[in-house]
């Protein structure tokens, strides 16, 4: 079977790469000419476990190829998926402009029946645009080709992404005709052997079911850090609060986590664009606001903690950073908390060390140029160490914003005497309360 995927992004590439391997011809196309010639070198333009191997692997077999150019391989294909980007206006709406180019393209050049399969996270709606788009360019060829259109949205969790597609929990699909079906319960069925878990349904519930799953998850996560902050006014320890509410089975234990706020692609731009897409149809979305609201308080909850610590007084302090990325296995820092407590310390004129076992580099393009509305004044202040001791160095403070392994269980003898000050401030709860007391150290954590 062959099939072509438009973006060479993280859905794009892994979900091509995925596909590769179960045997599947498969061409990704990007309009970045510099990044295909480094896919084309082998070169991933991300970090992600496992997959360098298989993009290797799958290429030397002659089942993943990379191109600039739809039109080179459209006819030569019985599937198109879009996994083009879907950035965020300034209102908060989805940025469709790349879904449908991708449509007029095929509208444009198509010559046989093509099934459209849109991968990127969409607002409810869009394929019935991206259907109008394609059959407008056909009229105004004056021809008649069969096509389809359908929604196949990715739950991908990055740093897990592999596993994620290769053993997926469920295949959500909305589809219009049986043909579409046919073909994508043909590309899916090596992946679902033993329990053929495709979930097929209308289309606009199948693009709805992205955005609620991850409302409902950032909701769970913001409610946890909501909880966490009440605990220490009262009190309680949310993490024992955690583990009596996760028992119940109608609650269960997932994403019932507490720390210093969620970030990533997904569940922000997600919570956003459902808002959006509510307000539009007049109706006011008042509990994914909240998660909202909670979630940008939280991701300044390090920084308050830091500045009750000491009294006001940060400036010239010099604080450790353990971890930039906005969870671990990713090199992803978009939107993560990492950032804005950055931000917030350069402002009150502290000294800073970083350290993130992977997402350095694109730390240190991001800051370096512009984070938010801020222009950061002066980098010098800003260190990005080598590694978790070499961060650590004369600092007044840890901060653990980021739960890499490696921070897990440190040298802590040579952590205390490379620190100037005892504070540790853990936004991931990783560490244990009464053991870093008897270490030496002043330890806080969320809730």
């Amino acid at each position: 079977m062959n099939i072509a995927i438009v973006g060479t992004g993280y859905v794009g590439l892994v979900s091509g790469t995925c596909f590769a391997e179960m045997g599947v011809n498969v061409t990704c196309i990007d309009i970045d000419e510099q990044k295909i010639d480094n896919l084309k070198k082998g070169i991933i333009p991300i970090f992600e476990q496992g997959l360098e191997d298989m993009v290797h692997r799958n290429m030397k077999a002659e089942r993943l190829h990379f191109s600039t150019k739809l039109t080179d391989v459209l006819n030569d294909v019985q599937v198109v998926f879009s996994a083009v980007g879907t950035p965020p206006d300034a209102d908060g709406s989805a940025d469709l402009r790349f879904v449908l180019e991708v449509a007029r393209t095929i509208g444009q050049n198509m010559q046989q029946y093509i099934l459209l399969v849109t991968k990127s996270t969409v607002p409810v709606g869009t394929a019935a645009l991206v259907r109008q788009t394609i059959q407008d360019e056909l009229d105004k060829r004056d021809v008649k080709i069969d096509f389809d259109v359908a929604s196949n949205p990715e739950f991908l969790k990055e740093g897990d992404a592999i596993n994620d597609f290769m053993s997926p929990d469920r295949v959500v699909v909305g589809t219009e005709s049986e043909i579409a079906k046919e073909l994508m319960s043909k590309l899916y069925r090596p992946f679902l052997l033993n329990n053929f878990r495709v979930i097929f349904m209308d289309i606009p519930s199948a693009e709805m079911t992205k955005y609620a799953a991850n409302a409902m998850l950032a909701t769970r996560i913001s409610f946890m850090n909501e909880m966490a902050n009440l605990c220490e006014l009262v009190g309680a320890d949310i993490n024992m609060v955690r583990k009596g509410i996760g028992t119940d089975h109608r609650i269960g234990s997932k994403f019932l986590y507490a720390g210093c706020g969620y970030g990533g692609s997904c569940f922000p731009k997600d919570v956003k664009e459902l808002i959006q897409t509510a307000d539009q149809k007049g109706y006011d979305l008042r509990i994914l606001k909240a998660v909202e609201e909670v979630n940008a308080y939280q991701k300044q909850v390090l920084f308050h903690k830091l500045n009750q610590y000491f009294d006001d007084q940060l400036k010239g302090k010099t604080v450790c950073i353990w971890g930039l990325s906005f969870k671990p296995n990713t090199d992803d820092i978009r939107e993560a908390p990492s950032l804005v407590l950055i931000e917030k310390l350069l402002q009150t004129g502290v000294n800073i060390r970083v350290f993130d076992p992977v997402a350095i580099a694109d730390a240190k393009k991001l800051i370096h140029s512009k984070m938010g509305n801020y222009i950061l004044p002066d980098s010098s202040n800003l260190y990005f160490a080598t590694d978790i001791y070499d961060a650590v160095l004369d600092a007044d403070a840890i901060l653990l914003v980021t739960e890499w392994k490696e921070f897990r269980m440190p040298s802590w003898g040579v952590v205390k005497k490379s620190m100037r000050g005892t504070l540790i401030l853990d936004g991931r709860n990783i560490y244990e309360k009464q053991e870093m007391k008897e270490l030496g150290f002043d330890y806080e954590s969320i809730g």
